[in-house]
């Protein structure tokens, strides 16, 4: 069974969240702030946290440090901070997502299943991904239906590809793909997803596959799950 932390110090919306949670059979355990939250992670090793980032004694940017410090566990942040400066802190800090209050239930929930998904230990490493009707073949670097890509296109659709409903971040894109110098160039990033959704998506105008999310950075949403929007 899938444990999960939430640490939240609203009342209220903690109840709601293990209701919902044990009801599809989840594991939960909960914390009020940081504190209790880091020493409840190291004592009850958790599979994924949800964080609320406005905690009573410690910022959750720092609580999420604290946890990198020496788990990989996944993080979903939960927070009412809307601005994109405080979600590319949490994401940078490490943080798996991030989805802002007030949400819908159904869709933090879709979150949590992406993030188990992917951090569970896979089989093999995907060779071969669907984008609409078209199978992207990763190791041969093919497209089904001969569409050609650039190597450039090639490095950043393959980081998205390869975690699948993860949000990647643009300093993330942009320094594996051009480098610590090109931080700050996110036109590169616009410029690239446009042509690949050109070249891969079924109506490149209203993507379903290659998404944004604004001022933070991109996702690749897996054939099951397109999202409705």
């Amino acid at each position: 069974m899938t444990r999960i932390l939430v640490v939240d110090d609203e009342p209220q919306l903690i109840r709601a969240l293990r209701i919902n949670l044990v009801a599809r059979h989840y594991e939960v355990a909960v914390a009020a702030d940081g504190s209790s939250a880091l020493r409840q992670a190291a004592d009850w090793h958790p599979d994924l946290v949800v964080l609320d980032l406005g905690l009573p004694d410690i910022d959750g940017v720092d609580v999420i440090h604290g946890l990198r410090g020496w788990t990989g566990v996944p993080i979903i942040v939960l927070s009412g901070r809307a601005g994109s400066a405080d979600k590319v802190d949490a994401l940078d800090a490490g943080a798996d997502d991030y989805v802002t209050k007030p949400f819908g239930i159904d869709e933090l929930l879709a979150r949590i299943r992406a993030v188990t998904r992917r951090t569970a230990p896979p089989e093999a490493e995907p060779a071969r991904v669907e984008i609409g009707d078209l199978v992207i073949d990763l190791a041969g670097k093919t497209v089904s239906d001969g569409t050609r890509l650039t190597p450039t296109e090639w490095h950043l659709l393959e980081i998205l590809l390869r975690n699948p409903g993860k949000l990647i971040t643009q300093r993330y894109l942009l320094a594996k793909v051009w480098g610590d110098g090109y931080l700050k160039e996110t036109h590169y990033l616009r410029q690239y997803m446009v042509q690949l959704r050109r070249k891969l998506e079924p109506d490149p105008a209203h993507p379903v596959h290659l998404l944004t999310e604004p001022g933070m950075g991109y996702r690749f949403q897996p054939q099951a799950e397109t999202p409705g929007r």
